[in-house]
């Protein structure tokens, strides 16, 4: 029997909710496929960030030769670039993914791989909007991020939006503010009844998980013609439009052409991805607004596949 010398790479995308991970031949066909939860290692420590890491990469790599491993991970071109290496040495502690340690690991930011699922090209924006936010742009050799300290911070997120519609429904209810059906939606969402209902609930959990929920009900409301919701999530398209365009200036992309890639779950509003792109265009005409087809993950297996002629 033939020996199999098959060589694989393994890209690996982290997030603040979620963790992917993908292996892959050097051909492109995928192998499998694994969620673990989030390895932000500023929402939830770098021990709980290593750990499902490790999981979601254990569950990939089978018994394959892995000769390369891109790790994009949030927050580490913000506060967590010296501590690479404590990761890395963290990660190679565990027996049951040590193997990947035979060929080059690399870690790197979460932003650079959302970039490279929608583009090839080396300069560029890519503008995310989920769980958190964020903003990060590359030019010549230069690079500039906006809008990263953290979810009490990142305008335009599932926490913003979700902080904002909780705000509306407590002027509701005091009548401090107009009526809005976000108070309906999310009374049943959290099967409450009372205002003291939800304020018990909201302050006896992680305030971040409840409102991260109330995202979704606020785009359900506006699509039903809501206009508290409908202004909140414009809102939140202007602030993400002014990161983007931030970074647009400072990079000097205004009058050029260059791609400008969105990633993550809040462009799933039709009105904050509309709102996002007017801001945008009227302030750079020559930007191209890219939605990968792919998940994010894809760009952590083209890294991947590319260290490999490093």
């Amino acid at each position: 029997m033939r020996k199999n010398n098959q060589k694989y790479v393994i890209g690996v995308d982290g997030g603040g909710s979620k963790t992917a991970a993908v292996l892959v031949s050097l051909q492109g066909r995928i192998l499998a496929k694994h969620r673990a939860g989030s390895s932000h290692p500023r929402n939830i420590g770098i021990k709980n960030a290593i750990e499902n890491l490790a999981q979601a990469i254990e569950k990939v790599k089978g018994n394959k030769k892995i000769i390369s491993v891109f790790l994009g991970l949030p927050a580490t071109e913000e506060e967590f670039k010296l501590k690479k290496n404590l990761i890395k040495r963290k990660l190679l502690n565990n027996k049951k993914i040590a193997p990947i340690f035979k060929g080059k690991v690399v870690i790197g930011s979460d932003q650079l791989a959302g970039f490279r699922s929608g583009t090839d090209e080396k300069d560029g924006i890519v503008l995310i909007a989920g769980s958190g936010s964020v903003c990060h742009g590359w030019k010549d050799g230069k690079e500039l991020i906006t809008d990263s300290c953290g979810y009490l911070s990142e305008a335009g997120s599932a926490f913003f939006v979700g902080q904002k519609a909780l705000r509306a429904v407590f002027k509701d209810l005091d009548e401090r503010g107009k009526k809005t059906l976000l108070t309906k939606l999310i009374f049943q969402k959290l099967k409450i009844k009372t205002k003291e209902d939800l304020i018990s609930l909201i302050y006896s959990k992680e305030p971040r998980d409840v409102l991260l929920s109330l995202s979704v009900l606020c785009d359900t409301a506006a699509r039903e013609g809501d206009k508290i919701a409908q202004s909140i999530l414009t809102e939140a398209g202007r602030e993400l439009a002014l990161s983007a365009n931030t970074v647009i200036r400072r990079l000097n992309f205004r009058n050029e052409k260059f791609p400008l890639v969105f990633i993550g779950s809040m462009f799933n509003s039709k009105i904050i991805l509309n709102s996002t792109k007017k801001e945008i265009k009227k302030f750079a005409p020559k930007a191209e607004f890219i939605r990968p087809k792919v998940e994010p993950v894809t760009g952590a297996v083209r890294l991947a596949i590319e260290q490999l002629n490093k």
